[in-house]
């Protein structure tokens, strides 16, 4: 299927130019939160399990169990849907919201890589942390973008353009 002959789904704003397949784009941020989870329990277990580093739960990781694996795999699927959330309201209410996403996204993802070092904690716990975050962070960032360039019709075609 190529962009040119995609016919967009009716439901978008008139105005707007955007037209949102928002049941494939809301399964899209469903499976790219599973995706992220994956990410955070493989690299807790090379950290911690593999290399023997001892984990914190640094500032940006939601606290809902006693265990940081629990905590890092529920803080990555969550901020996944947050991700796709965002994105979709990029969508219908910015122009090139594709550049509006990746900047949000990107900076998001680096203050999450920098904030471990700002923690008191061995250096290979930080550089742990730092690169689990930093792996999650493009996770959710390259397949959002893929999901959306699928589920976003936009009359510039701001999505789909690389």
């Amino acid at each position: 299927m190529s962009y040119e002959s995609y016919e967009p789904p009716r439901g978008g704003s008139p105005d707007s130019g955007v037209s949102v397949n928002a049941v494939r784009l809301w399964s899209g941020g469903a499976a790219t939160a599973g995706v992220a989870a994956l990410v955070a329990v493989i690299g807790v277990m090379i950290a911690r399990d593999i290399l023997g580093f001892d984990l914190y739960g640094p500032a940006l990781l939601l606290t809902v169990s006693g265990s940081i694996g629990t905590d890092y795999v529920i803080t990555a699927a969550a901020l996944a849907l947050a991700g796709t959330g965002l994105a979709h309201a990029l969508a219908v209410s910015t122009p090139r919201p594709q550049a509006f996403f990746s900047w949000i996204v990107g900076l998001l993802t680096l203050a999450a890589v920098v904030v471990p070092f700002a923690q008191d904690a061995l250096l290979a716990s930080q550089i742990s942390v730092a690169t689990i975050n930093l792996v999650i962070g493009l996770s959710i960032g390259s397949l959002l973008s893929t999901v959306l360039a699928r589920t976003v019709y936009d009359a510039d075609g701001s999505w789909q353009r690389r």
